[in-house]
């Protein structure tokens, strides 16, 4: 073994459990939490990143929890989609094979929309959080345009959805 894997090895043993305990409590989810904590030790060996023996545990710690904010603000987006595209009763019958499905064919559908301004509001007002005002303000239009965008974004992906079921 060597040298790199070694110090890898150590700073598993002494830190995963504080790792782990962390990502459950942001994530609520064992297996989720698990992954988490493996992804980062992994990317450390792969990447060969450095770390300090009086930082490691700041670092590995901070490393898990922009992980967990990561898979928390995907969830989010992910709940926000599904909440203006589909009716609530046909989220709730969607498997997750058919859910994943959806998701990719709306990811494509918001490459394709038009016009272009589209696909930039959804990505402001999903991606980033913003609100109407500060989509408008950043764009230079007003809030209704910015409402109207959306609004056309959204019929079009529905669209979209409806045509990849059919």
């Amino acid at each position: 073994m060597t040298q790199r894997e070694l110090q890898i090895e150590r700073l598993f043993k002494l830190h995963y459990r504080a790792m782990y305990r962390l990502a459950c409590i942001l994530l609520h989810d064992d297996d989720e939490s698990k992954d988490i904590v493996h992804d980062v030790f992994a990317r450390l060996f792969m990447e060969h990143v450095e770390i300090q023996e009086d930082t490691a545990q700041s670092y590995l710690l901070l490393s898990v929890r922009n992980r967990c904010l990561n898979v928390i603000r995907n969830r989010r987006i992910h709940e926000q989609v599904h909440q203006y595209l589909l009716p609530t009763n046909e989220v709730e019958q969607t498997s997750p094979e058919e859910l994943e499905r959806e998701i990719e064919i709306l990811k494509q559908g918001i490459n394709e929309l038009f016009p272009p301004i589209c696909r930039e509001v959804i990505h402001l007002h999903f991606t980033e959080g913003l609100p109407f005002r500060e989509i408008a303000t950043r764009l230079g239009v007003s809030e209704t345009t910015i409402y109207k965008h959306l609004r056309n974004a959204i019929d079009q992906l529905r669209q979209t959805l409806k045509n990849a079921q059919q």
